[in-house]
């Protein structure tokens, strides 16, 4: 038996990288939110919501992850018992566990998010709002109708930078145990040492196969709904 088969045949690889699609979709819609948030904020024309935006980038994007990750799981999960999972369920240790995972990095990538989208909204020309603001509209309608439709065409090439990365930072949620391909992969190293090449292999092609398609098709999508000035 080669040492494909071996791995195949003692551990689920294709169900840790199905934990790790998950997280890829949880963590990126979350980011979006609250990355628009955040970048509406910075646009903001009120003070504290300028400030609190300038200061949630710039703390949340130069705290690690894994740090981001143990405050959640560890921190705010065990020591203060805030649980997002029913603590009499079979499987709450797995189910907590994941949603702080996915809660860590849906705050952690939202501040790229964030900086990608109000790239994108500086891009929009001031007419436009100017316009949109002499034929009566507020603050929130322009954003919304006139602004960030464009912003986001504006940002969509980072935007998919920030998936890819948000793809492959699903491996640090590993340390606090959610059984994604790297926690697989920590395993398959510990008892079958032997096979390193082939664990390696295994790994590389999965995350590959994971981003380079989200790669491809952010760049098509850059090329196609590129906004021409």
């Amino acid at each position: 038996m080669s040492g494909f088969e071996t791995l195949f045949g003692e551990y689920n690889v294709f169900g840790a990288f199905w934990v790790t699609v998950q997280l890829t979709v949880w963590g990126a819609l979350g980011a979006l939110l609250l990355g628009t948030v955040v970048a509406v904020c910075r646009v903001s024309p009120v003070g504290v919501l300028q400030q609190f935006g300038a200061w949630f980038v710039t703390l949340v994007r130069n705290t690690p992850l894994t740090l981001i990750v143990a405050l959640c799981s560890l921190g705010i999960s065990d020591v203060m018992k805030v649980y997002l999972a029913d603590p009499d369920s079979n499987t709450f240790i797995v189910d907590n566990s994941f949603r702080w995972g996915v809660v860590a990095i849906a705050v952690y990538h939202a501040s790229f998010v964030a900086e990608a989208l109000r790239s994108g909204i500086n891009t929009v020309p001031t007419g436009q709002a100017e316009a949109a603001r002499a034929i009566g509209l507020s603050f929130g309608p322009t954003l919304r109708h006139v602004v960030l439709p464009q912003a986001f065409r504006g940002a969509i090439a980072p935007l998919g930078n920030t998936l890819i990365a948000l793809t492959k930072n699903t491996t640090v949620v590993a340390t606090v145990g959610v059984a994604e391909a790297a926690y697989m992969m920590s395993n398959m190293i510990e008892f079958n040492s032997s096979l390193l090449y082939w664990i390696f292999a295994i790994m590389a092609t999965g995350f590959v196969i994971l981003t380079l398609p989200t790669g491809l098709l952010f760049t098509w999508l850059s090329n196609r709904l590129a906004v021409h000035r």
